[in-house]
């Protein structure tokens, strides 16, 4: 009304302004109908509903305009996430006349519709001992409250038609069973009280003689499936290699030759080693992979691989460098050997649960011992008035104690938590040291199967190698968290933390480690086929040398040479570095 108010005042003042000044030209009519005062009460209303504004217009809904989006039913990719509704709306066009009124009718589900239904558990436990019971139930298709349309397996008795396990029915015969009544306690042999059998009750089932007939059948094979096949062991052959198998004096491949410029025969390590180089020589002869190789006892004159592919060879280190003989009688890989002292025997141990021992000159097999069990490693017991007896890691966690004359088991040291990896004899074979799968060190009295040290750490990995050094003061052990661990060999077995040697990968791999004869080196192989050579001292990475194409499992330097390292890998060749 204000704003109405002043539209009068101003007209009215601009009237007034135009009768005084005689010069100007009165407006005309139109030009000021909007200046003019309201002449009604009806003017002012129709002025109030021009200036209202509408806090609610018409405004189209989403349902009028349309938000479903069509959704072609042949697409096998959506890029939205499209609602019920969408999915489900009828497809745009001609409707398919091909298509059956079952593939037509509507549907929420793959299978069809599915509408919610309830329905009583106890009515329907109810029916269903019914029908288990007497042969029939009511048909719960029948929706008809009225009628109830009776579903049966049999015939239906008068009286007990329509009723359920829950109703009472007249008792049939046989439904109650006597039993036989013998109450007085004071008969104390013949009291059964309320546990008194049935009287017609058979508590003695006999088969018919067919029946008999048929199960003597099945239990006969039976009882041979549970017999164990005993695995024959396979035949040892062995295979000479050479011409010369004797010299002019009639000495065999075994005696030390003294014609090289090295003293093998000498009790004193080199005064100074040095960093092999280069490659000099390779041995092959291995189908498969080699598993590991030991040198000849004292000299090292000889060299003894065992290979992947079940064959043990011998090869010579000097002069011609020749395969000397391969020794047959493995059917698996074999995994590991051990030298007697004088090296003319030997132990093998595969994965067909054999040890065989071997007389290293003649190629026999002197015996074989098997406790159903794969042997990891094995070990000649190294005192002299002992070379009868040995002792093997098992992959069962024993370590048994083998009496090759008596070619039987002596004693077994079981307290282990894992397959038995290595075993190597210390101070002064009066002990022996094992390592397992369980992540332990144990250190074992001979003979006395109590571990008295035992060595654990929650930050320990397992060991799958261990060397002894030649001064017998160290055993170096290859942990699989890619380090060379040592522990003193003599009285206080400790961990040397000095003395950690890193920078290769073994992770997965029993790769063998060794030391220089003048204990200034540790080499050992790795995963990538390196060859790893370290300063003991300063425990820092020399060199590493590209010795084989797949993992370089094993090495060992040659006790009398100053720089000679003998390397072995699953690429089935063994190497010489100079």
């Amino acid at each position: 009304m204000a704003a109405i108010a002043a539209l009068q005042s101003y007209g009215s003042s601009d009237s007034e302004n135009g009768s005084d000044d005689d010069t100007n030209e009165a407006p005309s009519a139109d030009a000021t109908a909007h200046l003019r005062p309201l002449e009604s009460a009806s003017n002012v209303q129709d002025i109030q509903k021009r200036l209202q504004i509408n806090a609610a217009p018409v405004v189209e809904t989403k349902e009028s305009v349309g938000s479903l989006r069509p959704l072609d039913p042949s697409t096998k990719q959506v890029s939205y996430n499209p609602q019920y509704d969408e999915i489900f709306t009828p497809e745009v066009g001609p409707s398919n006349p091909f298509k059956t009124q079952q593939q037509t009718a509507q549907k929420n589900m793959l299978a069809g519709y599915v509408e919610p239904a309830h329905f009583n558990a106890f009515q329907f436990e109810n029916q269903r001992r019914t029908f288990t019971s007497y042969g029939f139930a009511v048909d719960p298709s029948v929706t008809d409250t009225g009628a109830s349309k009776v579903v049966t397996s049999v015939e239906l008795l008068g009286d007990n038609k329509d009723k359920t396990v829950f109703e009472k029915t007249k008792d049939r015969p046989k439904d109650k069973r006597k039993r036989v009544r013998k109450l007085d306690p004071s008969d104390i042999d013949g009291y059964e009280g309320p546990w008194g059998k049935y009287v017609d009750e058979q508590t003695v089932s006999k088969p018919s003689e067919e029946q008999q007939v048929e199960l003597d059948e099945i239990l006969a094979k039976r009882s041979k499936n549970k017999k164990k096949v005993e695995e024959k062991s396979a035949e040892e052959k062995t295979t000479l290699h050479i011409k010369d198998a004797y010299d002019y004096q009639g000495r065999s491949y075994l005696h030390v030759p003294q014609d090289i410029d090295v003293d093998l025969r000498s009790q004193e390590p080199p005064e100074k080693c040095y960093l092999p180089k280069k490659h000099i020589h390779s041995w092959t002869g291995h189908t498969k992979g080699v598993a590991g190789i030991r040198l000849f006892p004292k000299s090292g004159h000889l060299l003894l691989s065992c290979g992947m592919d079940s064959k043990i060879k011998l090869w010579e280190v000097y002069n011609q460098r020749r395969l000397i003989r391969t020794f047959n009688g493995h059917k698996q890989a074999v995994r590991d050997a051990s030298f007697s002292n004088d090296g003319d025997k030997f132990l093998s141990a595969a994965y067909d649960r054999y040890i065989k021992l071997w007389d290293t000159e003649t190629g026999e097999c002197i015996s074989r011992f098997t406790n159903r069990k794969v042997p990891y490693c094995v070990k000649f017991q190294p005192d002299e008035d002992k070379q009868h007896i040995f002792v093997a890691g098992m992959a069962d966690k024993k370590i048994v104690q083998w009496d090759m004359r008596a070619n039987e088991i002596v004693q077994e040291y079981d307290r282990h938590l894992g397959a038995v990896n290595t075993i190597q004899f210390v101070d002064n074979n009066r002990r022996f040291v094992t390592t397992s799968d369980d992540k332990s060190l144990r250190v074992w009295e001979w003979d006395i199967p109590v571990d008295f040290k035992y060595i654990a750490d929650p930050s320990m990995h397992s060991m799958p190698s261990t060397t002894l050094s030649l001064n017998g003061k160290w055993l170096g052990c290859q942990s699989m968290d890619n380090q060379i661990l040592i522990y003193g060999a003599m009285n206080r077995f400790r961990l040397n933390k000095k003395k950690i040697f890193k920078g290769h990968m073994v992770a997965g791999y029993a790769c063998q480690m060794d030391f220089s004869p003048d204990m200034s080196y540790v080499v050992s192989g790795d995963a990538d086929g390196k060859l790893n050579i370290w300063d003991w001292k300063t425990t820092k990475l020399y060199s590493k040398l590209k010795a084989h194409d797949g993992v370089c499992i094993g090495c060992v330097w040659h006790p009398h040479e100053t720089s000679k390292v003998i390397t072995c890998g699953w690429d089935g060749q063994i190497k010489l570095w100079d």
